[in-house]
């Protein structure tokens, strides 16, 4: 029973070697990835070579499909280079069993050793994580010699000959137990590791060998479709075309199952060897086979998970992908694009509120009411998400832009709630009262509002680029528009002193609205202060508030 356990708590530790290497790697070079990924898609033998790649750095063709996946689902990638991609991971995957498997016993106390100096001592830097992934890498090889010292006395145990004996070779029921392998242990190369292993101490045949390495491929492919569940359909059918592939490859080597056994029992390799070598074969031969095959299976996923209709609803977010929470660099990048979205309705809002300003149309006032639900659901997804980031997985830089992004959020959700008061303002004082503004000072509204939407698109466009001369121009508008805002109140109080009838009328609204612009604007030019307060230590914002 000891003997049992130690194998069990062995088979764990490769697991979790495994997932703290995928982690990690994602927490340090994720952007990275994903420019490599995106950036090798025009030509399909570079999505392909850009697929091995990553998988091999990050450890987990799951990881390289959750990543994949997202980018298709926020339509940043088309579907057929994703699928190339797909099938570079799965010989990604296929290289790093075999590395895995070479004598490197001396390297895991070296891995383990660095890995936990490095990570205690600077855990939320970059050589912290990367000393997380040496951890890992260090367990992972710890692991396996684990499991081989643990599993030779389990090959003399007659229960454990009699449970493995029920494997005969027949390749559709060892492909089901290996893919349940790959399941349980939430990663393919963990359970090929295990196969092999568990060949080279005898308690596997060759045969089943093969069927369980061919099984852990479809396992991993059933993972990935699962996690991508939650995705898009245009996500979703990366991890459909994915496991279909990962079927076919099964359906091809059927008929090829006795000459390969003869083939491969005639190299004279160890047993592990051999299932590592057919694992790493079987894959590449089977990839570069179908890769010419990705444009019609594409068309043939499209067919299989059609687009659904969406509904005319209250809006949903489109880029919080919640498989991307455990990578913070994704899942930053997702809650950016979304608050970008919230940024261009609250564009639309000032749009129509100037042609509200400018003559009276309901159906516009309704249309913006409607905008401002559509932003108060976008923001409270966007809130949701970022309160699921885990904070202790966050580097420095990350933390600055996690509040960056929550503050944007929060400031644009506030700016709906202004302008939609404003209109309310607006139509109180056009329809109820029946007062109309002078034309002076209706120019004068719309050169604010003009300078105002100018403001609110740089920035968002500060809060995506993170550009430090951006943001001082951001301040240096924001300084003009408070001169401006001035200069126009100024005026008015000019045409009261004239007497001006119609500026009399709507006197308090107009004061009203250029006082509303100015903290709209406030609220547009808050990006600038987080950009430059890491530089300048937060000189210019002490100005700006001795300013207010």
């Amino acid at each position: 029973m000891l003997t049992l356990l130690n194998l069990l708590s062995a088979i764990a530790l490769l697991i979790w070697g495994t997932h703290i290497v995928r982690t990690g790697i994602l927490r340090v070079y994720g952007s990275n990835l994903r420019k490599v990924l995106s950036h090798n898609v025009n030509r399909l033998p570079m999505a392909f070579v850009a697929g091995i790649g990553v998988t091999a750095l990050v450890q987990s063709s799951n990881a390289t499909a959750l990543l994949v996946t997202s980018f298709v689902g926020q339509g940043l990638m088309a579907l057929t280079p994703a699928l190339a991609i797909m099938l570079g991971a799965d010989v990604g995957t296929a290289l790093m069993a075999r590395v895995l498997t070479l004598d490197l016993g001396w390297l895991s106390p070296l891995l383990i050793t660095l890995g936990v100096i490095f990570f205690l001592s600077r855990r939320q830097s970059r050589a912290g994580q990367l000393g997380r992934v040496g951890i890992g890498l260090g367990l992972m090889l710890l692991a396996l010699e684990l499991i081989v010292s643990a599993a030779t006395p389990i090959t003399q145990a007659y229960g454990i000959k009699v449970l493995f004996a029920s494997l005969t070779g027949d390749l559709l029921l060892d492909a089901l137990v290996g893919a349940l392998f790959a399941l349980i242990s939430y990663s393919s190369l963990a359970a090929v590791l295990l196969t092999a292993t568990l060949a080279g101490a005898g308690l596997i045949s060759l045969p089943v060998a093969i069927g369980l390495v061919i099984g852990a491929n479809i396992g991993s492919g059933l993972l990935a479709f699962l996690t991508a569940s939650l995705q898009t359909p245009a996500g979703r059918r990366v991890a459909l075309g994915s496991l279909l592939y990962k079927l076919l490859g099964l359906l091809l080597v059927i008929p090829l199952l006795d000459p390969l056994v003869a083939w491969l029992d005639s190299l004279n390799w160890r047993p592990a060897e051999l299932v590592v070598g057919f694992h790493l074969l079987y894959n590449s031969l089977r990839c570069l086979v179908l890769l010419p095959s990705v444009g019609p299976m594409a068309r043939f996923c499209n067919w299989l998970l059609p687009d659904r209709a969406e509904d005319s609803g209250v809006a949903r977010p489109r880029h919080l992908d919640r498989t991307a929470l455990d990578t913070p660099s994704l899942a930053l990048a997702g809650a950016v694009r979304e608050t970008l979205r919230i940024g261009d309705l609250i564009e639309t809002m000032l749009r129509h509120l100037l042609e509200v300003l400018r003559s009276n149309q309901p159906a516009l006032s309704k249309e913006l009411r409607r905008l401002d639900d559509d932003v108060d659901a976008l923001y409270s997804a966007v809130k949701l998400y970022l309160a699921q980031v885990p904070h202790d997985a966050l580097s420095e830089r990350d933390s600055r832009r996690w509040a960056e992004i929550l503050e944007w959020a929060v400031n644009l959700e506030q700016a709906g709630d202004i302008i939609e008061r404003m209109l309310g303002k607006v139509q109180d004082e056009k329809t109820a009262q029946r007062h109309a503004f002078s034309e002076s000072g209706l120019e004068e509204l719309t050169e604010l509002h003009a300078q105002l939407m100018a403001n609110l698109r740089l920035g968002l466009n500060v809060l995506l680029s993170g550009d430090t001369e951006s943001a001082r121009q951001l301040l240096r508008e924001k300084r003009r528009f408070r001169a401006r805002e001035r200069r126009l109140a100024h005026a008015h109080v000019g045409r009261l002193h004239r007497q001006v009838v119609q500026s009399i009328e709507t006197s308090a609204l107009h004061l009203e609205l250029i006082s509303d612009m100015k903290r709209l604007n406030s609220l547009f030019c808050s990006s600038a202060y987080v950009v430059l307060e890491a530089g300048e230590t937060g000189a210019l914002k002490v100005e700006e508030v001795a300013g207010e």
